[in-house]
C-alpha cells in the first residue's frame, strides 16, 4: 500500500513539473516572438557617393538596417565619425534622405526625419552626411569610419557600424559622383588621377586661404580711425 502511494505521488510530481515546464516554454516563446527588444545591425556599404568642394564634405551611403528583435525600433538620428583621426575631424551630420545613390539635379530634397524599423525586418536607406568646415580633407587612403545612431528606447549615441571608407576610389573629388568602396586595387593610371585630383583640391584651398589673407592686409586705417581700402 505504501509503495502504491509513493508511485502515485511520484506521478503527480512528474506531471506537475511537466506542466510548469510547458507553461514556462509558452511564456518564453510568446516573449521571444512578440515582446523581445532587439538591436539594429548594419553592414559595410559596397559603394558611396562623395564630393569635397572647398571646405564642405558630403557623403551619401546606402545603408541596410536590420532589427533583430520583435519590437519596432525608432531611429531618431545618425552621424558619421572618424574614430582614428584627430579631434579636428568633426562628425558629419545626417542632412538628407535621398531616394537613390546617384546624385542628380532632379532630386527633391528630403530633410532627415525619424523612422521605424519593424521587428525582424530590414530596410535599405540612402543617408547623406555633411558638415561644412569639418576639418576633413580626404587623402588617397583608407579611413576607419563609424556610424552612430540614436534610438528611441536608449539614451545617447550608440555605435551602429564601423567600416573602411576607401577614398582612394574618389577620382574626381569636386564632382558629386558614385564611387566603389570594394577593396580593389587601382591601376597606376587611376592612382595618378586620384592623387592629381586631390592635390588640385588642396592647392585650391590654400590659394583661397591666401587670397583671404591678402584682402585683410589691404585694409588700412587712417589717422581719424576710418578704414581706407582699395577694394
Amino acid at each position: 500500500m505504501a509503495a502504491a502511494d509513493q508511485n502515485a505521488s511520484s506521478s503527480i510530481s512528474g506531471a506537475g513539473l511537466l506542466s510548469v515546464c510547458a507553461l514556462l516554454f509558452t511564456i518564453a516563446s510568446f516573449w521571444w516572438l512578440n515582446a523581445r527588444q532587439g538591436c539594429l545591425r548594419s553592414w559595410e556599404p559596397h559603394s558611396f557617393a562623395a564630393i569635397c568642394h572647398g571646405s564642405m564634405v558630403r557623403l551619401r551611403l546606402p545603408l541596410i538596417l536590420h532589427n533583430t528583435g520583435a519590437k519596432p525600433i525608432v531611429v531618431q538620428d545618425l552621424m558619421l565619425t572618424f574614430p582614428d583621426e584627430p579631434a579636428s575631424h568633426l562628425p558629419l551630420l545626417w542632412t538628407s534622405s535621398p531616394s537613390r545613390l546617384q546624385p542628380g539635379p532632379d532630386e527633391e530634397p528630403k530633410l532627415p526625419t525619424g523612422f521605424v524599423v519593424a521587428g525582424r525586418e530590414a530596410q535599405q536607406l540612402f543617408i547623406e552626411f555633411e558638415a561644412p568646415f569639418s576639418g576633413f580633407v580626404p587623402e588617397a587612403r583608407d579611413y576607419k569610419v563609424g556610424i552612430q545612431v540614436r534610438v528611441g528606447h536608449r539614451k545617447g549615441w550608440r555605435s551602429l557600424l564601423t567600416f573602411t571608407l576607401r577614398t582612394t576610389n574618389i577620382i574626381h573629388p569636386d564632382r558629386y559622383t558614385v564611387c566603389n568602396n570594394a577593396p580593389l586595387e587601382l591601376t597606376k593610371e587611376g592612382e595618378k588621377k586620384a592623387d592629381a585630383a586631390l592635390l588640385e583640391l588642396l592647392e585650391g584651398q590654400e590659394k583661397g586661404a591666401s587670397a583671404k589673407g591678402a584682402t585683410k592686409r589691404r585694409v588700412s586705417w587712417n589717422d581719424e580711425g576710418n578704414a581706407d581700402t582699395d577694394l
